[in-house]
């Protein structure tokens, strides 16, 4: 019994060490697991609402100093890129503000953006540990906070401007997508 233990926990330390050593980083852990399971969630629950608005419904804005649908989805996307790259010390996924860009206008350029930013944060949290997670970094309101803390911000924010779309959707006749909260 002592050798098959022995055995077991040398196994376990090769498969540890050996992960290690190939990512940099420790194996992701219970909370980085949780983390990156609410932005798959959070992504595909965006998906749904990009695919439940018609092309004509884009560039639809409740009032003319509102966003427009898009430009409401492209805010999401920056703020993902954005929080998240001050967050964990990531050189930022877009260079520029996309938001007002005529270029990510199209329902294909849109989309793409919109999922490009999740994937971003996605794979920066596949990056982590629990400890990297509890490491203060500095915000551009100049305060610090833990990356935890930056990547809830984070969350936060594309909860709140995916929100505001329902409205969107809701005024063009769409019923929004089903809340996806597990």
């Amino acid at each position: 019994m002592r050798t098959i233990l022995a055995l077991l926990s040398t196994t376990a330390l090769i498969i540890m060490m050996t992960s290690i050593k190939a990512t940099g980083n420790p194996p992701s852990s219970d909370r980085v697991n949780e983390l990156i399971a609410d932005w798959e969630r959070a992504k595909a629950f965006t998906k749904e609402y990009l695919e439940a608005m018609s092309d004509e419904g884009l560039s639809y804005r409740p009032t003319p100093e509102a966003r427009s649908f898009a430009e409401q989805m492209l805010h999401l996307a920056m703020g993902n890129q954005g929080i998240v790259s001050t967050s964990l010390q990531k050189e930022r996924l877009f260079t520029e503000n996309i938001e007002k860009s005529d270029q990510y206008k199209t329902r294909e350029a849109l989309t793409k953006a919109v999922m490009e930013s999740y994937d971003f944060v996605i794979a920066s949290i596949k990056e982590l540990n629990d400890d990297q997670l509890k490491e203060k970094v500095k915000f551009f309101n100049g305060q610090e906070y833990t990356r935890e803390t930056g990547l809830a911000k984070a969350f936060e924010h594309q909860t709140h401007h995916r929100g505001q779309t329902t409205i969107y959707l809701r005024m063009k006749g769409v019923t929004p997508p089903a809340e996806k909260l597990f």
